[in-house]
């Protein structure tokens, strides 16, 4: 069907809006490589802007040796992965007995769940119960409170509704048990929805900043978007990374931006392989029918 004028110049208006847009989110990236890369004396004139000036990796190697971004990497790769397989496991196991017609509950625990997307008991009580629990200084008080999210919950469950009676009913006549049906049936037809949760679930562990500021009072339980917030706002940043009385040739804007880069890396290395099954994934699990 052809194109009439007027949505011709509809489609040209959303194409330079979006780009437009796109290119606004790209740049701040730019920049932060550009500022982690550059030479220093062109840094501190302000001349680099989306394009690095010179080449210097000095800023990595302070990094490294001068702070403890590699501890908070690895606390944060741990905070992640514990979290990630902890939130969808109990995602799976909650979602498919809601998804089941023979569950006479399930309307009951489904409206329970979407009430606590509504209302929360709030942060000073969720302290509260966190400390009487003795989970302080533990990564348990940031996946217990956080383990299972509503929405992820809903989108998975609605995925299983998805999935046709005839699958189900052909694998009861081969004497398929409940546990069976899940792990070997629906789960495998799942990948695209459980990819997707994968992507959201990692997403908010990573960058998990609040309830580690919160329940973490030993430093060396700080994770990298802990530590990276507190290197942006130090003022002394330098005085970290001289060692044994020889200062670091690096000047603090590069420092940070190589901070920033460090921590947002892991995410884009994931997101191409997982970016396949994004859209396909939350549409299946969002739309019944």
């Amino acid at each position: 069907m052809k194109s009439t004028r007027s949505e011709k110049l509809f489609y040209s208006f959303n194409y330079i809006v979006l780009t437009i847009v796109g290119l606004s989110c790209l740049f701040p990236l730019l920049h932060i490589i550009a500022l982690s890369f550059s030479d220093i004396q062109e840094i501190a004139s302000g001349r680099v802007s989306i394009y690095p000036i010179g080449w210097n990796t000095d800023s990595f190697s302070a990094l490294m040796k001068g702070t403890r971004v590699v501890e908070a990497f690895q606390n944060s790769v741990i905070l992640t992965l514990v979290g990630v397989t902890l939130s969808m496991i109990a995602t799976i196991v909650t979602a498919y007995p809601l998804s089941r017609r023979i569950f006479i509950a399930r309307r009951f625990f489904t409206l329970a769940a979407v009430f606590t997307m509504l209302f929360t008991g709030g942060l000073i009580p969720t302290y509260l119960l966190v400390k009487s629990l003795g989970l302080i200084n533990s990564y348990w008080a940031i996946w217990l409170p956080g383990l299972l999210s509503t929405y992820n919950m809903l989108v998975m469950r609605t995925f299983f509704e998805n999935i046709p009676e005839e699958v189900e009913e052909a694998a009861r006549i081969d004497g398929c048990g409940e546990m069976r049906l899940l792990l070997q049936i629906f789960l495998p037809l799942s990948m695209p929805v459980i990819a997707t949760l994968v992507l959201f679930y990692g997403v908010g562990y990573w960058n998990s900043f609040m309830n580690v500021l919160i329940y973490m009072n030993q430093t060396d339980k700080y994770n990298l978007t802990v530590l990276i917030q507190q290197m942006i706002q130090s003022q002394s940043l330098l005085q970290e990374l001289v060692s044994e009385g020889e200062p670091v040739q690096v000047v603090p804007e590069s420092l940070k931006a190589a901070g920033i880069l460090v921590m947002v890396i892991p995410m884009l290395v994931v997101y191409p392989f997982l970016q396949k099954y994004f859209v396909k994934g939350v549409m299946l699990g969002s739309v019944k029918g």
